[in-house]
């Protein structure tokens, strides 16, 4: 049988490791040739694939390529847009698979979270119905850890380690300054509908930093919260909270809803921070000062986590190593099997047990009074965020890579999204 074509795409909000789930994807596809020719990548994630806008990785050198585990960001853009369901937009689908015989593709690689997990299954299931087989392979990757089944999401453990960095030396800062100024530091993170992010903040206590977090998971109760905000700086003189973006009232408001929608449909968030220092302010007369970690967070290359870095390119040269044995509808998975030492090995989901399902922070993760994290959270968080795997640096900052993007030549007649 001779060798087809694969298709690469970057989907939903980029992270420190995209990339790097990318390069293990091209470099185990380079030593494949006898079963994948060519690897395209689409422009802008999903969209590339449906208005044929294909990239030739073909034209990257080895040397650009394997630049691409220290290069944060989508290195092929990413986008957000889901698909609608086959019944409601069929004529989308039919046009993946108009695009995948024009170019030969046999092989569908979607590196993103539990929307992509969604629209690889579907595709799975189109093809087979169309007679033109694709096996679909979804590349897992979110900052938010929230897909099943896997131990934990490629793009989480970075965030991780630059959460809790970030929250230790600001809690630092406050502290040396708390005396006559600032005693309220107010940390916002994402996390829509689980806290593992504002989880990873959790892990300054073990500093001596007085913590309070606010969890998605748990409706906030702003009377408990202000009792609890002021026992800790009676005690300590100061505090730190790290919020939730999908930190929520009894009632399922958002703190921070802005009462706009994104483009799938969810609300749209941002501003927790404030609502919550202000708060504060209002009912205490505590200074404070705030910040949202928003893109930084998930952009933090320079300090991301190295099994972090691992997992995200073992996840990739899986997904391939899958397809070439056959395997379709599935999506590689990270397995714990140990957690002192920390040790993992590659597993497998199938693709109809993971799309549309999020996974949510464990009860017995949070605290009892639902501000804090437990011991055995910590067991799990602390092995996701170590090690170092800097980038090279050049004069200073550093070296990352930006690829050519040659565009494939275009078959087909244009289609509009």
């Amino acid at each position: 049988m001779s060798a087809k074509n694969a298709f690469y795409a970057q989907s939903g909000g980029v992270t420190a490791v995209i990339n790097a789930s990318a390069c293990g994807v091209i470099e185990t596809a380079r030593r494949h040739t006898d079963q994948i020719a060519n690897v395209y990548a689409g422009r802008n994630g999903i969209i590339g694939a449906l208005t044929e806008d294909l990239i030739d990785t073909s034209q990257e050198s080895d040397e650009a390529i394997a630049a691409l585990r220290y290069t944060p960001s989508g290195a092929f853009g990413s986008c957000r847009y889901k698909l609608k369901s086959l019944e409601a937009n069929r004529r989308e689908y039919e046009r993946l698979i108009e695009v995948f015989k024009a170019h030969d593709i046999g092989y569908f690689f979607y590196n993103g979270g539990g929307d992509s997990a969604d629209t690889c299954y579907k595709v799975s299931q189109l093809s087979e119905a169309l007679g033109y087989p694709v096996q679909a392979i979804h590349v897992p990757k979110t900052v938010d850890n929230d897909l099943p089944i896997t131990d934990n999401c490629p793009g989480f453990g970075s965030v991780a380690k630059y959460i809790a960095t970030s929250a230790l030396e600001a809690s630092f800062d406050v502290r040396s300054m708390s005396r006559t100024s600032t005693k309220i530091f107010v940390l916002e993170v994402m996390g829509r509908h689980a806290g593992w992010i504002a989880a990873a903040g959790g892990l300054i206590e073990d500093h001596n930093i007085p913590v309070m977090i606010l969890f998605p998971e748990i409706e906030f109760d702003q009377e408990r919260f202000i009792a609890g905000v002021k026992e800790k700086v009676a005690r300590f003189d100061f505090c730190t909270i790290v919020v939730s973006e999908g930190a929520k009232y009894p009632d399922g408001r958002f703190l921070a809803e802005q009462g706009t929608r994104d483009a799938f449909g969810h609300a749209q968030l941002g501003g927790a921070a404030p609502v919550v220092a202000n708060m504060i302010k209002e009912a205490t007369g505590y200074k404070f000062h705030w910040a949202v970690a928003d893109y930084l967070q998930r952009a933090a290359r320079h300090l991301a986590s190295k099994t972090d870095v691992e997992q995200a390119y073992a996840m990739g040269r899986a997904g391939v190593e899958f397809a070439l044995a056959g395997h379709n509808a599935v999506m590689p998975a990270v397995r714990r099997t140990s957690n002192d030492p920390y040790a993992w090995e590659v597993g497998e989901a199938p693709l109809s047990a993971v799309a549309n399902v999020e996974k949510f922070m464990p009860r017995e993760f949070i605290t009892a009074d639902g501000f804090g994290i437990t011991p055995v959270c910590k067991e799990y968080l602390i092995p996701l965020i170590q090690g170092e795997d800097y980038p090279p640096f050049e004069r200073g900052l550093p070296k990352y890579v930006t690829l050519k993007n040659a565009p494939v030549e275009r078959k087909l007649e244009p289609f509009e999204v």
